[in-house]
């Protein structure tokens, strides 16, 4: 159970409980000002993150390098969709658990993102086989560089 879920609704109601008993029908006022103040702030950046991306093609993204090095575990589809400036092309059945997006760049390179709740949980970084390829232990090249990327525990995290 997420927890957030409970306390916002729990901690607004205690707001303007403690906002009546204290100031009456003012307090009231002003804290239902500040809660309406909130509420259509978050709704204007929601709005105009989804001006921007109708604006773009689904799945595209302007470096997928750029994408993979400022995605952060724990941010919300809102986010990254804000840092694309265009809707994931959806890989997962629609209203399944985890959600998997994909973002694809013009040199072929993608990054694709897994949500659990709308939370970024881990991400892979995929990369076109270059011209010449190099061979290596496995064998010989024809088959895309994938870069998987650490998930920190955010619990843990020094940052």
């Amino acid at each position: 159970m997420n927890w957030r879920n409970l306390l916002i609704p729990v901690g607004i109601a205690v707001l303007v409980f403690a906002a009546y008993r204290g100031a009456g029908l003012q307090g009231l006022v002003l804290v239902g000002g500040g809660l309406l103040m909130w509420a259509l702030l978050h709704f204007t950046r929601i709005m105009n993150v989804m001006k921007k991306a109708a604006n773009r093609p689904i799945g595209h993204v302007g470096s997928a390098v750029m994408l993979n090095a400022r995605l952060k575990p724990g941010v919300n589809l809102v986010h990254v969709v804000a840092l694309t400036r265009s809707l994931g092309l959806l890989q997962s059945t629609q209203g399944e658990q985890p959600e998997r997006y994909l973002w694809r760049d013009a040199s072929g390179s993608s990054v694709s993102c897994e949500f659990l709740h709308g939370k970024l949980q881990r991400w892979e970084l995929t990369r076109p086989v270059q011209d010449a390829p190099v061979e290596d232990a496995d064998g010989p090249g024809g088959q895309a560089a994938v870069v998987e990327c650490p998930v920190q525990d955010p619990q843990h995290s020094h940052s």
